[in-house]
Protein backbone atom coordinates (compact mmCIF):
# COMPACT_ATOMS: atom_id res chain seq x y z
CA UNK A 1 0.00 0.00 0.00
CA UNK A 2 1.54 3.27 -1.15
CA UNK A 3 2.73 5.68 1.56
CA UNK A 4 1.78 3.20 4.27
CA UNK A 5 4.53 2.33 6.70
CA UNK A 6 4.73 0.36 9.90
CA UNK A 7 7.82 1.13 11.96
CA UNK A 8 8.19 -0.48 15.34
CA UNK A 9 10.43 1.27 17.82
CA UNK A 10 11.89 -0.36 20.88
CA UNK A 11 10.34 1.27 23.91
CA UNK A 12 12.78 2.67 26.41
CA UNK A 13 10.78 2.72 29.61
CA UNK A 14 12.89 3.60 32.70
CA UNK A 15 10.16 2.28 35.06
CA UNK A 16 7.66 3.71 32.54
CA UNK A 17 8.01 7.07 34.29
CA UNK A 18 4.89 6.08 36.20
CA UNK A 19 5.19 8.64 38.98
CA UNK A 20 5.82 11.51 36.58
CA UNK A 21 2.94 10.32 34.43
CA UNK A 22 0.59 10.39 37.40
CA UNK A 23 1.83 13.66 38.89
CA UNK A 24 2.87 15.90 36.00
CA UNK A 25 1.42 15.07 32.58
CA UNK A 26 3.07 18.02 30.83
CA UNK A 27 6.58 16.96 31.80
CA UNK A 28 5.74 13.30 31.17
CA UNK A 29 4.56 14.08 27.63
CA UNK A 30 7.71 16.10 26.93
CA UNK A 31 9.95 13.25 28.16
CA UNK A 32 8.09 10.70 26.08
CA UNK A 33 8.28 13.02 23.10
CA UNK A 34 12.03 13.33 23.49
CA UNK A 35 12.34 9.57 23.93
CA UNK A 36 10.49 9.05 20.66
CA UNK A 37 12.56 11.71 18.88
CA UNK A 38 15.81 10.04 19.90
CA UNK A 39 14.57 6.60 18.85
CA UNK A 40 13.27 7.69 15.43
CA UNK A 41 16.13 9.94 14.38
CA UNK A 42 19.87 9.81 13.74
CA UNK A 43 21.82 11.76 16.35
CA UNK A 44 24.91 13.28 14.75
CA UNK A 45 25.77 16.10 17.18
CA UNK A 46 29.37 15.11 18.10
CA UNK A 47 28.91 16.14 21.74
CA UNK A 48 25.86 13.93 22.29
CA UNK A 49 25.47 10.22 22.87
CA UNK A 50 23.16 7.63 24.41
CA UNK A 51 23.85 6.24 27.87
CA UNK A 52 23.03 2.78 29.18
CA UNK A 53 20.08 2.04 31.41
CA UNK A 54 22.56 1.42 34.23
CA UNK A 55 23.89 4.98 33.88
CA UNK A 56 20.32 6.35 33.76
CA UNK A 57 19.37 4.41 36.88
CA UNK A 58 22.38 5.78 38.78
CA UNK A 59 21.62 9.29 37.55
CA UNK A 60 18.04 9.04 38.82
CA UNK A 61 18.94 7.22 42.04
CA UNK A 62 18.32 7.95 45.70
CA UNK A 63 21.75 9.61 45.82
CA UNK A 64 19.96 12.71 44.54
CA UNK A 65 18.85 13.27 48.15
CA UNK A 66 22.33 13.41 49.69
CA UNK A 67 24.42 16.51 50.38
CA UNK A 68 28.14 15.64 50.38
CA UNK A 69 30.24 18.78 50.57
CA UNK A 70 33.91 17.89 50.74
CA UNK A 71 35.72 14.80 49.51
CA UNK A 72 35.74 11.10 50.50
CA UNK A 73 36.73 10.81 54.15
CA UNK A 74 36.58 14.59 54.62
CA UNK A 75 32.93 15.65 54.43
CA UNK A 76 31.15 18.48 56.19
CA UNK A 77 27.91 16.53 56.70
CA UNK A 78 27.26 13.15 58.28
CA UNK A 79 25.81 10.03 56.70
CA UNK A 80 28.50 9.64 54.04
CA UNK A 81 29.27 5.92 54.29
CA UNK A 82 27.89 5.10 50.85
CA UNK A 83 28.59 8.36 49.08
CA UNK A 84 32.28 7.98 49.96
CA UNK A 85 32.24 4.51 48.39
CA UNK A 86 30.60 5.81 45.23
CA UNK A 87 32.94 8.76 44.75
CA UNK A 88 36.08 6.75 45.49
CA UNK A 89 35.07 4.14 42.92
CA UNK A 90 34.55 6.91 40.35
CA UNK A 91 37.98 8.38 41.16
CA UNK A 92 39.77 5.02 40.99
CA UNK A 93 38.16 4.08 37.70
CA UNK A 94 38.97 7.49 36.17
CA UNK A 95 42.63 7.17 37.17
CA UNK A 96 42.80 3.71 35.61
CA UNK A 97 41.10 4.82 32.41
CA UNK A 98 43.44 7.74 31.78
CA UNK A 99 46.64 6.51 33.43
CA UNK A 100 47.00 9.29 35.97
CA UNK A 101 47.47 9.62 39.72
CA UNK A 102 44.71 12.08 40.64
CA UNK A 103 41.12 12.72 39.55
CA UNK A 104 38.45 15.18 40.63
CA UNK A 105 35.03 13.86 39.55
CA UNK A 106 32.91 16.61 41.14
CA UNK A 107 32.90 19.24 38.38
CA UNK A 108 29.35 19.83 37.24
CA UNK A 109 30.27 20.15 33.55
CA UNK A 110 33.13 20.95 31.22
CA UNK A 111 33.03 24.74 31.49
CA UNK A 112 33.18 24.79 35.33
CA UNK A 113 35.99 22.23 35.13
CA UNK A 114 37.99 24.60 32.94
CA UNK A 115 37.26 27.60 35.15
CA UNK A 116 38.31 25.68 38.29
CA UNK A 117 41.48 24.58 36.52
CA UNK A 118 42.33 28.19 35.60
CA UNK A 119 41.93 29.37 39.19
CA UNK A 120 44.00 26.46 40.50
CA UNK A 121 46.93 26.98 38.15
CA UNK A 122 47.03 30.77 37.80
CA UNK A 123 46.66 34.15 39.45
CA UNK A 124 44.41 36.91 38.09
CA UNK A 125 46.09 38.62 35.15
CA UNK A 126 48.11 35.57 34.12
CA UNK A 127 48.13 34.60 30.45
CA UNK A 128 46.64 31.53 28.74
CA UNK A 129 47.58 30.47 25.22
CA UNK A 130 44.70 28.56 23.64
CA UNK A 131 43.13 27.67 20.32
CA UNK A 132 41.05 30.35 18.60
CA UNK A 133 37.32 29.58 18.66
CA UNK A 134 37.00 30.26 14.92
CA UNK A 135 39.63 27.61 14.24
CA UNK A 136 38.05 24.93 16.43
CA UNK A 137 38.63 26.00 20.04
CA UNK A 138 36.01 26.38 22.76
CA UNK A 139 34.33 29.39 24.38
CA UNK A 140 36.09 28.65 27.69
CA UNK A 141 39.46 28.87 25.93
CA UNK A 142 39.23 32.64 26.04
CA UNK A 143 36.59 33.87 23.64
CA UNK A 144 36.10 37.61 24.22
CA UNK A 145 32.42 37.19 25.19
CA UNK A 146 33.15 35.00 28.23
CA UNK A 147 33.39 36.32 31.79
CA UNK A 148 36.68 34.56 32.41
CA UNK A 149 38.35 37.19 30.18
CA UNK A 150 37.82 39.67 33.00
CA UNK A 151 40.17 37.63 35.17
CA UNK A 152 42.84 36.18 32.89
CA UNK A 153 44.58 37.29 29.71
CA UNK A 154 44.02 35.03 26.69
CA UNK A 155 46.12 34.89 23.55
CA UNK A 156 45.40 32.51 20.71
CA UNK A 157 46.88 30.28 18.06
CA UNK A 158 45.28 29.07 14.82
CA UNK A 159 45.64 26.46 12.12
CA UNK A 160 48.42 27.08 9.64
CA UNK A 161 46.36 25.52 6.86
CA UNK A 162 42.60 25.13 7.27
CA UNK A 163 42.54 22.70 4.33
CA UNK A 164 44.71 20.18 6.18
CA UNK A 165 44.15 21.18 9.80
CA UNK A 166 47.88 21.61 10.40
CA UNK A 167 48.65 23.70 13.46
CA UNK A 168 51.39 26.27 13.02
CA UNK A 169 53.55 25.13 15.93
CA UNK A 170 56.32 27.59 15.14
CA UNK A 171 53.82 30.45 15.33
CA UNK A 172 52.49 28.93 18.57
CA UNK A 173 56.07 28.94 19.89
CA UNK A 174 56.64 32.55 18.88
CA UNK A 175 53.40 33.66 20.54
CA UNK A 176 54.43 31.76 23.68
CA UNK A 177 57.89 33.39 23.70
CA UNK A 178 56.32 36.82 23.28
CA UNK A 179 53.50 36.56 25.85
CA UNK A 180 55.06 34.11 28.37
CA UNK A 181 51.80 32.28 29.19
CA UNK A 182 51.40 30.57 32.54
CA UNK A 183 49.36 27.88 30.80
CA UNK A 184 49.28 26.44 27.27
CA UNK A 185 45.97 24.83 26.39
CA UNK A 186 45.47 22.10 23.82
CA UNK A 187 41.98 20.98 22.87
CA UNK A 188 38.99 21.86 20.78
CA UNK A 189 35.28 21.63 20.12
CA UNK A 190 35.31 21.66 16.30
CA UNK A 191 38.68 20.33 15.14
CA UNK A 192 39.05 16.96 13.45
CA UNK A 193 42.75 16.16 13.52
CA UNK A 194 45.18 14.80 16.12
CA UNK A 195 47.33 17.31 17.96
CA UNK A 196 51.09 16.98 18.37
CA UNK A 197 51.13 16.86 22.17
CA UNK A 198 54.92 16.49 22.33
CA UNK A 199 55.36 19.88 20.64
CA UNK A 200 52.99 21.51 23.13
CA UNK A 201 55.07 20.14 26.01
CA UNK A 202 58.33 21.20 24.36
CA UNK A 203 57.10 24.78 23.92
CA UNK A 204 55.65 24.89 27.44
CA UNK A 205 58.95 23.82 28.95
CA UNK A 206 60.73 26.55 27.01
CA UNK A 207 58.54 29.26 28.56
CA UNK A 208 57.88 27.61 31.93
CA UNK A 209 54.15 27.02 31.38
CA UNK A 210 51.74 24.32 32.49
CA UNK A 211 50.31 22.10 29.77
CA UNK A 212 46.57 21.40 29.92
CA UNK A 213 44.50 19.37 27.45
CA UNK A 214 40.77 19.97 27.19
CA UNK A 215 39.75 16.57 25.85
CA UNK A 216 36.00 16.94 26.34
CA UNK A 217 35.25 15.72 22.84
CA UNK A 218 37.74 12.86 22.61
CA UNK A 219 37.88 11.54 26.18
CA UNK A 220 36.17 8.31 25.17
CA UNK A 221 38.54 7.84 22.24
CA UNK A 222 41.50 8.27 24.60
CA UNK A 223 40.02 5.92 27.20
CA UNK A 224 39.39 3.33 24.50
CA UNK A 225 42.87 3.62 23.01
CA UNK A 226 41.62 5.05 19.69
CA UNK A 227 43.30 8.43 20.26
CA UNK A 228 46.55 9.56 21.86
CA UNK A 229 46.67 10.26 25.60
CA UNK A 230 48.22 13.69 26.34
CA UNK A 231 49.55 12.32 29.65
CA UNK A 232 51.82 9.96 27.69
CA UNK A 233 53.59 13.05 26.34
CA UNK A 234 54.00 14.81 29.69
CA UNK A 235 50.88 16.98 29.97
CA UNK A 236 50.20 18.20 33.51
CA UNK A 237 46.39 18.32 33.51
CA UNK A 238 43.44 17.09 31.47
CA UNK A 239 39.96 18.57 31.73
CA UNK A 240 36.97 16.84 30.20
CA UNK A 241 33.27 16.27 30.13
CA UNK A 242 32.00 12.81 30.94
CA UNK A 243 29.39 12.52 28.20
CA UNK A 244 30.20 12.82 24.46
CA UNK A 245 32.50 9.95 23.39
CA UNK A 246 32.96 8.78 27.00
CA UNK A 247 29.25 7.87 26.97
CA UNK A 248 28.45 8.85 30.56
CA UNK A 249 26.14 11.37 32.23
CA UNK A 250 26.42 15.08 31.57
CA UNK A 251 29.21 16.26 33.85
CA UNK A 252 32.86 17.27 34.10
CA UNK A 253 36.15 15.96 35.46
CA UNK A 254 39.71 17.19 36.05
CA UNK A 255 42.66 14.80 35.91
CA UNK A 256 46.24 15.38 37.10
CA UNK A 257 49.08 13.26 35.80
CA UNK A 258 51.27 13.07 38.90
CA UNK A 259 51.69 16.38 40.79
CA UNK A 260 50.02 15.97 44.19
CA UNK A 261 50.30 19.67 45.10
CA UNK A 262 48.62 20.57 41.81
CA UNK A 263 45.84 18.05 42.52
CA UNK A 264 45.24 19.61 45.94
CA UNK A 265 44.96 23.07 44.38
CA UNK A 266 42.43 21.77 41.86
CA UNK A 267 40.36 20.11 44.58
CA UNK A 268 40.24 23.39 46.49
CA UNK A 269 39.35 25.32 43.34
CA UNK A 270 36.40 22.99 42.67
CA UNK A 271 35.25 22.94 46.31
CA UNK A 272 34.92 25.29 48.06
CA UNK A 273 36.30 27.63 45.41
CA UNK A 274 33.72 27.31 42.66
CA UNK A 275 30.85 25.04 43.67
CA UNK A 276 29.17 23.62 46.75
CA UNK A 277 27.85 20.13 47.27
CA UNK A 278 28.58 17.66 44.48
CA UNK A 279 25.77 15.91 42.61
CA UNK A 280 26.27 12.44 44.02
CA UNK A 281 23.72 10.86 41.70
CA UNK A 282 25.73 12.12 38.72
CA UNK A 283 29.00 10.93 40.28
CA UNK A 284 27.45 7.47 40.66
CA UNK A 285 26.44 7.60 36.99
CA UNK A 286 30.00 8.63 36.09
CA UNK A 287 31.35 5.65 38.03
CA UNK A 288 29.04 3.28 36.15
CA UNK A 289 30.05 4.78 32.80
CA UNK A 290 33.74 4.56 33.69
CA UNK A 291 33.21 0.89 34.52
CA UNK A 292 31.69 0.39 31.07
CA UNK A 293 34.63 2.22 29.48
CA UNK A 294 37.07 -0.20 31.12
CA UNK A 295 35.62 -3.17 29.20
CA UNK A 296 37.06 -4.63 25.95
CA UNK A 297 33.74 -3.83 24.24
CA UNK A 298 34.37 -0.12 24.76
CA UNK A 299 37.70 -0.33 22.94
CA UNK A 300 35.93 -1.91 19.98
CA UNK A 301 33.29 0.82 20.15
CA UNK A 302 35.81 3.67 19.95
CA UNK A 303 37.60 2.06 17.00
CA UNK A 304 34.27 1.81 15.18
CA UNK A 305 33.56 5.50 15.83
CA UNK A 306 36.65 6.36 13.78
CA UNK A 307 35.77 3.92 11.00
CA UNK A 308 32.29 5.37 10.72
CA UNK A 309 33.63 8.92 10.59
CA UNK A 310 36.00 7.93 7.78
CA UNK A 311 33.09 6.35 5.90
CA UNK A 312 31.18 9.64 6.09
CA UNK A 313 34.28 11.58 5.08
CA UNK A 314 34.63 9.47 1.94
CA UNK A 315 31.05 10.22 0.83
CA UNK A 316 31.37 13.97 1.39
CA UNK A 317 34.66 14.12 -0.47
CA UNK A 318 33.19 12.17 -3.39
CA UNK A 319 30.40 14.75 -3.56
CA UNK A 320 32.99 17.59 -3.65
CA UNK A 321 31.75 19.08 -0.39
CA UNK A 322 34.54 20.90 1.37
CA UNK A 323 35.55 19.45 4.71
CA UNK A 324 37.54 21.64 7.08
CA UNK A 325 40.95 20.13 7.88
CA UNK A 326 40.49 18.00 4.75
CA UNK A 327 38.77 15.23 6.69
CA UNK A 328 38.97 13.68 10.13
CA UNK A 329 41.18 11.68 12.50
CA UNK A 330 38.56 11.54 15.23
CA UNK A 331 34.78 11.38 15.72
CA UNK A 332 33.68 14.62 14.04
CA UNK A 333 33.57 16.38 10.71
CA UNK A 334 33.03 20.03 9.83
CA UNK A 335 31.59 20.75 6.39
CA UNK A 336 31.41 24.06 4.53
CA UNK A 337 27.88 23.62 3.16
CA UNK A 338 27.50 27.27 2.19
CA UNK A 339 30.64 27.32 0.11
CA UNK A 340 29.93 23.92 -1.42
CA UNK A 341 26.15 23.87 -1.82
CA UNK A 342 24.98 27.42 -1.26
CA UNK A 343 23.07 26.30 1.83
CA UNK A 344 23.72 28.13 5.09
CA UNK A 345 24.53 26.22 8.27
CA UNK A 346 21.24 27.25 9.84
CA UNK A 347 19.25 26.18 6.82
CA UNK A 348 21.13 22.88 6.64
CA UNK A 349 20.40 22.16 10.30
CA UNK A 350 16.69 22.82 9.77
CA UNK A 351 16.42 20.79 6.55
CA UNK A 352 18.17 17.80 8.10
CA UNK A 353 15.97 18.03 11.18
CA UNK A 354 13.01 17.60 8.84
CA UNK A 355 14.32 14.24 7.62
CA UNK A 356 15.30 12.99 11.10
CA UNK A 357 18.99 13.88 11.21
CA UNK A 358 20.12 16.02 14.15
CA UNK A 359 23.37 17.98 13.96
CA UNK A 360 24.44 21.56 14.60
CA UNK A 361 25.24 24.62 12.51
CA UNK A 362 28.83 25.70 13.11
CA UNK A 363 31.25 28.45 12.20
CA UNK A 364 34.11 27.44 9.93
CA UNK A 365 37.61 28.91 10.06
CA UNK A 366 37.54 32.62 9.19
CA UNK A 367 33.81 32.38 8.52
CA UNK A 368 32.37 35.58 6.99
CA UNK A 369 28.90 34.64 8.23
CA UNK A 370 27.42 35.02 11.75
CA UNK A 371 27.44 32.39 14.53
CA UNK A 372 23.65 32.01 14.37
CA UNK A 373 23.69 31.45 10.61
CA UNK A 374 27.21 30.30 9.76
CA UNK A 375 28.68 28.59 6.72
CA UNK A 376 29.19 25.17 8.23
CA UNK A 377 27.67 22.16 9.92
CA UNK A 378 29.33 19.96 12.52
CA UNK A 379 28.47 16.28 12.81
CA UNK A 380 29.94 13.08 14.22
CA UNK A 381 29.55 9.37 14.80
CA UNK A 382 29.54 8.54 18.57
CA UNK A 383 25.77 8.11 18.96
CA UNK A 384 25.15 6.22 15.73
CA UNK A 385 28.00 3.88 16.66
CA UNK A 386 26.38 3.26 20.05
CA UNK A 387 23.37 1.96 18.08
CA UNK A 388 25.72 -0.60 16.44
CA UNK A 389 25.69 1.11 13.05
CA UNK A 390 28.76 0.46 10.92
CA UNK A 391 30.45 1.91 7.87
CA UNK A 392 27.63 0.88 5.52
CA UNK A 393 25.04 2.79 7.55
CA UNK A 394 27.39 5.74 8.09
CA UNK A 395 27.99 6.06 4.36
CA UNK A 396 24.29 5.81 3.55
CA UNK A 397 23.40 8.45 6.16
CA UNK A 398 26.02 10.75 4.62
CA UNK A 399 24.42 10.19 1.21
CA UNK A 400 20.98 10.99 2.63
CA UNK A 401 22.34 14.19 4.19
CA UNK A 402 23.72 15.37 0.86
CA UNK A 403 20.56 14.33 -1.00
CA UNK A 404 18.38 16.26 1.45
CA UNK A 405 20.51 19.39 1.20
CA UNK A 406 20.55 19.29 -2.58
CA UNK A 407 16.75 18.88 -2.58
CA UNK A 408 15.99 21.16 0.35
CA UNK A 409 12.82 22.55 -1.23
CA UNK A 410 11.41 19.20 -2.39
CA UNK A 411 8.90 18.09 0.27
CA UNK A 412 8.25 14.75 -1.40
CA UNK A 413 11.94 13.91 -1.58
CA UNK A 414 12.48 14.84 2.05
CA UNK A 415 9.50 12.69 3.09
CA UNK A 416 10.99 9.68 1.28
CA UNK A 417 14.35 10.22 2.94
CA UNK A 418 12.71 10.52 6.35
CA UNK A 419 10.97 7.15 5.87
CA UNK A 420 14.30 5.55 5.00
CA UNK A 421 15.99 7.13 8.03
CA UNK A 422 13.29 5.80 10.34
CA UNK A 423 13.69 2.33 8.86
CA UNK A 424 17.44 2.45 9.57
CA UNK A 425 16.75 3.55 13.13
CA UNK A 426 14.26 0.73 13.59
CA UNK A 427 16.93 -1.75 12.51
CA UNK A 428 19.39 -0.30 15.03
CA UNK A 429 17.47 0.48 18.26
CA UNK A 430 19.11 2.28 21.15
CA UNK A 431 20.63 -0.48 23.31
CA UNK A 432 19.77 -0.94 26.99
CA UNK A 433 23.29 -1.91 28.04
CA UNK A 434 26.82 -1.95 26.69
CA UNK A 435 28.47 -4.73 28.73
Amino acid sequence: MQNRRIILFKKFTMSDYNYIKEQDKEIYNAIIGEQDRQARGIELIPSENYVSKAVLEANGSILTNKYSEGYPGKRYYGGQEYTDIVEQIAIDRAKKLFNCKFANVQSLSGAPANVAMYFALMEPGDTVLGMDLSHGGHLTHGHPTTSINKVFNFVRYKMKDVETGEIDYEELRQVALKHKPKLILAGFSAYSRELDYAKFVEIAKEVGAYTVADMAHIAGLIAGGAAKNPFDYGFDVITTTTHKTLRGPRGGMILVREDEDLAKKINKAVFPGLQGGPHMNVIAAKAVAFGEALTPAFKDYTKQILKNAKAMEKVFKAADIRLLCGGTDNHLLLADVFGSLGVTGKEAEEVLDEVGITLNKNMIADDPRSPMDPSGIRFGTPAMTTRKMGETEAARIAEIMIDALKNKDDASKKSTLKIELEAICNSFPIPDNFV
